[in-house]
């Protein structure tokens, strides 16, 4: 598997993957999908977006770009996407250490995820494993696909 920059080509893949997790309602903060229409100026608004790899078939990807302006312009934040029928393949762990790598690379100092689910244990897992640490919890900080608000636990990590 490697990882890359994307090309215009991977769009279709890569739309089906982030609307799947859109569409979970259970990660992503986005409610709307992407279309062909709009992926590309998504994905290209970015200030780096990656694709993961394999026998020539995208099977994950994140987005990069600053968590704020200014002063703050310093901290980066990147949200990830693994094709559904392949979780569980450590392709999540290969994105987050590259997303690390890009972010360094770009200049970014402090690599920070606003909106982690609690429920979402293989997320945390993986963050705390990777060195990142848990700001806190922000009750009812995430309205969930069936109705319900459940928590987040924003994470940072110097980089």
């Amino acid at each position: 598997m490697m990882i890359r920059e994307y090309r215009r080509e991977d769009l279709p893949d890569m739309i089906r993957i982030w609307n799947e997790v859109v569409e979970e309602g259970i990660a992503f903060p986005q409610e709307d999908l992407l279309d062909i229409n709009n992926a590309d100026e998504f994905f290209g608004s970015q200030s780096y977006t990656a694709v993961a790899e394999d026998f020539g078939r995208v099977v994950g990807l994140y987005i990069l770009h600053p968590n704020n302006v200014g002063r703050c312009g310093h901290i980066c934040n990147a949200s990830f996407a693994v094709s559904s029928e392949l979780r569980g393949r450590h392709i999540g762990e290969r994105l987050v250490l590259d997303c690390l790598s890009s972010a360094k690379s770009l200049g970014f100092r402090i690599l920070q995820f606003n909106a982690v689910v609690e429920s979402n244990v293989h997320a945390r897992h993986l963050y705390e494993r990777l060195g990142f640490t848990q700001l806190g919890t922000i009750r009812g900080g995430f309205y969930m696909k069936d109705g319900y608000y459940e928590n987040i636990c924003p994470y940072y990590k110097e980089l």
